[in-house]
């Protein structure tokens, strides 16, 4: 299930070497070989005809719905004989007792949902308190603040000699200032934009009236010369201080009137030099985890950087639980304050990066670059090589010894990128099949795998693939109760045989119900180095989404060099599954990022629809979404056949 695309939900992991694990579950060979014919549409859903029971699976009772005006309600009423209504619209009821709804909500905070089931002259009512989620709605008249969205709120600490970035949404056509204890103000300016358009509606909804709304100008943004508000806070790395409340008051003004709201911040200027800080995702968790920190280019944004732990940084800024990284120049990364650790009477210059060597084995180029501290590094990837940029790093690369790299290795140059950025570029003879980094000491190890040899009439044979079973923990359920971890397994034992069919060597992350977490699963893959990784799932929706015009198959990747591969099982799936097209699309995946081989989250059909969850309770439905993935493997294979 795709329910969220927030980097948190999902444990978003990065590339990163794991030492080898032993599999969650060891698969044993199948042996079974049935012939199954692929559907031209969905396998009929059976008629089920037993005691009248409404069920409701989504939402639960009391549970927070946030959606605009609308959403989507499925479950049961145990025979597909009856009639349904939901808060007194007609819904329909499919011949084996489901139902899916799509609900006009009410404005009232807390409301609830009627149910009434009836067949002949039996009838069953229930009733579904539900609460939705607290949004702010302007008010018709008078001036108003959207006190939700002040940012940013809370405890700050901030360097003194740099403007800190304001905004806040207020009332149209207005003056706002900024009055700080001091007696300095700042003045807020109108920027132009649409609001009400949820993250959710703008990831999943196809229809692009709903992203289409009425251009505002309430949201309103300024800097203002940072000074201390409020009692002090501490040290960056782990002060706190006291209430956040503060000092600072946003004065809204309009045709003679005058609204004046307290601003929730309490901010500490900084001086340099800035405290220096080193990564380390264990320091406050102490588990199982990938060993990396997330980097954003803004505080609560996406994931961009992924840095090892040990890398060294300096931090010179903070807002509430995210400090700012120095990474060279202007280029900053935000990251979890829980994840570095404060270095004493730290005070590091530039990192020399030293002479560069190269080994390989059959499958794999190791590059080998000495750097004088961990210093932060990014990775991005090209068609048959990658470029490495190596922060606050100066080059003294007196030479690059290639050695014996069996023909893999083409070159690898590097040069002075900026005063404080050195480049690494490495390309390979063939493309390339993936990439991971570690640290050893200080020297900053980048693998390349090239793609493996194919055969071209049996593409698949010797091929090392997993296939995850997404979930359990968690997933989605279909409106008869069908769990998508079920689902999900029945799929992947289908696909397991039909690639074994080929000649792959299949492994399965799971053979069972019993929970898996991402980690171990990515882990997995790594550590037997597979060649490929597909995680199968079943999809549901955000709420506010319509399911009746949203749903279909899809296919997630993150890597570029998986790109093909997606786009490979996204054009088999539309061959061999009646759903819509929806395509292909670049996610922040747990289990499609932190890999060094092509891998692909695949969303087969949606749990939610009835006549889908229906088919995935075939053998019929199992093998057509499992027959389409291996079309697409294969395709894909082929074409990289093609020197």
């Amino acid at each position: 299930m795709l329910r969220r695309l927030l980097p948190p939900l999902l444990g978003i992991l990065a590339c990163t070497r794991a030492a080898p694990v032993t599999p969650p579950m060891i698969p044993e060979p199948v042996t079974e070989r049935r012939e199954v014919v692929i559907p031209a549409t969905l396998p009929e859903v059976p008629a089920v005809d037993g005691p009248l029971d409404i069920k409701v699976v989504y939402p639960s009772p009391g549970g927070t719905i946030d959606a605009g005006d609308s959403t989507f309600a499925f479950g049961s009423v145990g025979t597909g004989r009856a009639s349904l209504t939901v808060n007194g619209t007609p819904v329909r009821v499919w011949p084996n007792g489901s139902w899916l709804a799509w609900v006009r909500l009410p404005p009232e905070s807390e409301s609830q949902l009627v149910i009434v089931a009836k067949r002949g002259r039996d009838s069953v009512r229930t009733s579904l308190p539900m609460r939705r989620a607290s949004r702010f709605r302007p008010p018709s008249r008078g001036l108003w603040v959207d006190t939700t969205s002040f940012s940013p709120a809370g405890k700050v600490w901030w360097p003194a000699t740099e403007p800190l970035p304001i905004s806040v949404r207020a009332s149209e056509n207005a003056t706002l200032r900024l009055r700080l204890p001091d007696g300095r103000a700042f003045v807020l300016g109108s920027t132009p934009g649409q609001s009400g358009v949820s993250d959710a509606i703008r990831a999943f909804d196809r229809d692009t009236a709903n992203v289409r709304t009425t251009e505002r100008r309430d949201f309103y943004t300024g800097a203002m010369i940072a000074a201390s508000i409020g009692g002090p806070l501490g040290p960056i790395t782990n002060g706190t201080g006291g209430d956040a409340s503060g000092d600072a008051m946003l004065e809204v003004a309009r045709n003679g009137d005058t609204l004046r709201v307290r601003w929730p911040m309490q901010v500490m200027t900084l001086s340099e030099p800035y405290s220096w800080v080193e990564t380390d995702d264990d320091r406050v968790r102490k588990g199982n985890t990938d060993r990396i920190t997330y980097g954003r280019a803004l505080s609560g944004g996406t994931y961009h950087w992924f840095f090892p732990n040990g890398t060294r940084a300096a931090a010179s800024a903070r807002v509430g639980g995210d400090i700012r990284l120095d990474l060279a120049g202007r280029t900053r990364a935000w990251v979890a304050l829980e994840d570095v650790k404060p270095l004493a009477n730290a005070a590091l210059g530039p990192a020399t990066v030293g002479s560069i060597t190269a080994t390989s084995a059959m499958d794999r180029v190791a590059i080998r670059i000495p750097v004088g501290w961990r210093v932060p590094f990014q990775v991005e990837e090209h068609d048959d090589g990658v470029s490495l940029l190596l922060y606050s790093s100066v080059g003294d690369v007196n030479w690059i010894r290639y050695g014996e790299t069996r023909g893999l290795l083409r070159d690898i140059r590097w040069s002075q990128k900026e005063s404080d950025i050195v480049e690494v570029n490495a390309s390979l003879t063939t493309r390339l099949w993936g990439y991971r980094t570690r640290w050893e000491g200080n020297d900053l190890v980048l693998e390349l795998r090239p793609q493996p040899d194919l055969s071209g009439e049996r593409p698949l044979q010797g091929l090392r693939i997993v296939v995850d079973p997404g979930h359990p923990p968690v997933g989605a359920r279909g409106p008869s109760g069908l769990t998508e971890a079920e689902a999900n397994l029945g799929v992947a034992l289908v696909l397991e045989r039909l690639l074994t069919d080929e000649g792959a060597q299949v492994l399965l992350t799971r053979r069972d119900a019993k929970p898996v977490d991402l980690w171990p699963r990515v882990r997995f893959a790594d550590s037997v180095d597979a060649h490929l990784l597909i995680s199968i799932h079943n999809n549901a929706l955000p709420d506010g989404v319509n399911p009746f015009t949203n749903n279909g198959s899809s296919v997630f990747y993150f890597h570029p060099r998986a790109i093909p591969l997606a786009r490979a099982i996204q054009t088999e799936l539309g061959r061999r599954l009646p759903l819509r097209d929806l395509g292909i699309a670049r996610g922040d995946l747990a289990l499609v990022r932190g890999t060094w081989m092509p891998s692909v989250l695949v969303e087969g059909m949606f749990m939610l629809i009835p006549e889908q969850e229906a088919a995935l309770r075939t053998e019929a439905g199992r093998f057509a979404y499992a027959e389409a993935v291996r079309a697409g493997i294969r395709r894909f294979l082929d074409t990289r056949n093609v020197r």
